[in-house]
């Protein structure tokens, strides 16, 4: 039913869009540097405050008693490096409600300001004092460094305004982060986070700048950062790959708190020398290591301090081989890539409507497909707000803070338990409206992929990127609408077809995979995980049923696969286009018909 020749014809306007994406390719910027050498920054004070905060403050659950009571030191300490006046820090704690790991609690977030000597937009410095487990020096050591640098600028003169700011929650929510740009004044030319700094293990990239929204942290903000470690540590930390970033922008999720800022426009990196992981609860530490991170920070501040303003703008553009690709380009290739399968659609439907095919109730069959997965996000929602989820952070967590177990997962099984049901209730709902389960290959292929190419035009306004994710799917299942007009000449086996199938969700699987190995996660991690993205709201309405419906797509594509292919309504030319037309592909002369009139009077 579709035309395979227009389809073919239709890659022309991607040709011209690939050569204007190989024109669009731009070098990076320049990183910042700094004159100041970074020796005031010493690892041995810095490593003797962490063993004793560790041995001092060894349970910090977000919001508990050792959580705050840490707080309250660090705002005596660095209210002990005296007032803005003598040229030390103006100190004051805010208390905010947020999601932890721990569920709903009270968190304390300790704000220092010193003013620099000129008006240029401050630099903000942030590190979260809070641990899933007990103990967890490595998860400590951004605050230690936190507290050093405290003591180096308490002494050192800046142009810029420095504030210090120590949070809680960063343990898996971000909740103390999320509340921070409330509560400070005016625009932040940078943030910089502190993580991991004394970690024994390390991990790419240690300078992460990924975001919780479209986008990433200014590429000169990265380079800026990550060259200032190289100098001081002697270690390159790494750059995000060609994948990472990718798939940051397909799905953009961060467990650090730098996600949150940057998703507020407000520049952030965070610099941990365990990736994006984190380090696990009884990592050990090294004084080198704190030391040589710690002025790495240091030098990238100072650098930040005399130069001018970083863009505020986020980082959408992806870094090929040292070259930038801008995200009009790939706007522009995802579109042109989209057209063919929309005309061959389009007129394939006008060829349906010709014919006198259904392809209306086909439709809403395939629409009706995404209501199981609905409804478990729905049940997801609902158990995250009845509470019967302790803990329903809105922001991704890592593995070594809500651990995969027994309680999670139940909530996981009750989950796929709903989503048996409700393909249980979707039958019996199919037919009660009279229509078939199993689907009609002569047209429902068709309206499947109508479907999914409106999906991914409205995903492709919002995020070209995440529109990359629907691109195999929309030209891969077009094979399962019409397999004879794109060179197959007989009917698919249903091993053919459901192959076809799944290399369409290759890309999604991809995706996940890369997660799961950046975070940790086994198969109920990812399960669990994805749960409390749901329940916690970090996916809102649009994205669920976005996602539902394109699941739905999914599922719909199984059904065709198994229920098999086409047969071939008419003839079919050599290039695989239906013969509706007499002429020597099919002969028309005296007795194809049966015999004429005047023959029949002889």
């Amino acid at each position: 039913m579709l035309n395979g020749r227009l389809y073919r014809a239709a890659f022309v306007p991607f040709l011209f869009a690939l050569a204007l994406a190989a024109f669009s390719l731009g070098p990076r910027p320049l990183p910042l540097t700094s004159t100041l050498a970074p020796d005031a920054f010493e690892g041995q004070p810095a490593f003797e405050e962490l063993r004793a905060l560790g041995a001092r403050y060894p349970d910090r659950r977000p919001g508990g008693a050792g959580d705050r009571a840490l707080a309250a030191h660090i705002a005596v300490t660095l209210k002990g490096l005296g007032g803005s006046a003598g040229g030390g820090f103006s100190v004051r704690t805010v208390l905010s409600e947020g999601q932890t790991i721990a569920g709903e609690a009270s968190l304390d977030t300790v704000i220092a300001e010193r003013p620099g000597s000129t008006s240029a937009a401050p630099i903000l410095i942030v590190a979260h004092r809070d641990a899933a487990a007990r103990g967890s020096l490595a998860e400590l050591s951004g605050t230690a460094a936190l507290l050093e640098l405290a003591r180096v600028f308490a002494a050192r003169e800046t142009k810029r305004t420095i504030v210090l700011v120590s949070t809680s929650g960063g343990s898996g929510g971000d909740a103390g982060a999320s509340a921070l740009p409330a509560e400070l004044r005016g625009p932040f030319d940078a943030a910089i986070v502190l993580g991991d700094l004394a970690g024994a293990r390390t991990r790419m990239p240690m300078v992460v700048p990924y975001s919780d929204a479209q986008g990433s942290a200014p590429l000169q903000l990265q380079r800026t950062v990550a060259d200032a470690i190289t100098h001081e540590v002697g270690t390159n930390p790494g750059a995000p790959s060609a994948l990472g970033q990718l798939a940051h922008m397909v799905v953009p999720i961060a467990t650090g708190e730098q996600g949150v800022l940057n998703a507020a426009g407000l520049p952030s990196v965070l610099v941990q020398v365990s990736g994006e992981r984190g380090p696990s609860p009884g990592e050990k530490v090294s004084r080198e290591r704190l030391q040589g991170f710690g002025r790495g920070v240091l030098s990238a501040v100072d650098a930040l301090d005399t130069a001018p303003d970083i863009s505020p703008a986020m980082q959408t553009s992806v870094v090929l081989q040292h070259q930038t690709l801008p995200e009009w380009a790939v706007r522009l290739l995802a579109i042109t890539l989209l057209l063919p399968a929309l005309l061959a659609a389009v007129d394939g439907l006008a060829r349906a409507r010709r014919r006198r095919r259904r392809a209306g109730r086909w439709t809403l069959w395939t629409l009706s497909c995404s209501l199981p997965f609905l409804c478990c996000a729905l049940f997801a929602y609902l158990l995250g707000r009845l509470g019967i989820l302790d803990a329903r952070p809105s922001e991704p967590v890592l593995a070594s803070a809500m651990p995969f177990d027994g309680k999670a997962a139940t909530a996981v099984v009750a989950v796929l338990l709903t989503f048996a049901l409700a393909w249980l209730l979707w039958s019996v709902l199919i037919r009660r409206l009279g229509w078939e389960t199993r689907p009609d290959p002569d047209v429902a292929g068709l309206s499947l992929v109508l479907v999914l190419l409106a999906i991914a035009l409205v995903v492709w306004v919002a995020n070209p990127f995440t529109a990359l994710l629907v691109l195999p799917a929309v030209h891969l299942w077009l094979v399962l609408a019409s397999p004879e007009h794109l060179e197959i000449g007989q009917r698919p086996r249903r091993a053919a077809a459901l192959a076809l199938v799944a290399v369409a969700l290759l890309p999604l699987a991809l995706v996940i995979l890369f997660y799961a190995h950046e975070l940790g996660l086994g198969v109920g991690g990812v399960a669990w995980s994805a749960l409390l993205l749901v329940a916690g709201g970090h996916v809102g309405l649009p994205g669920v049923i976005l996602w539902s419906l394109a699941l739905g797509c999914a599922a719909g594509a199984t059904m065709l696969a198994v229920a098999g292919a086409p047969e071939a309504i008419g003839p079919v030319s050599s290039d695989g286009v239906e013969v509706t037309i007499r002429g020597p592909m099919s002969y028309a002369g005296p007795g194809s018909l049966g015999g004429t009139e005047s023959a029949l009077r002889r």
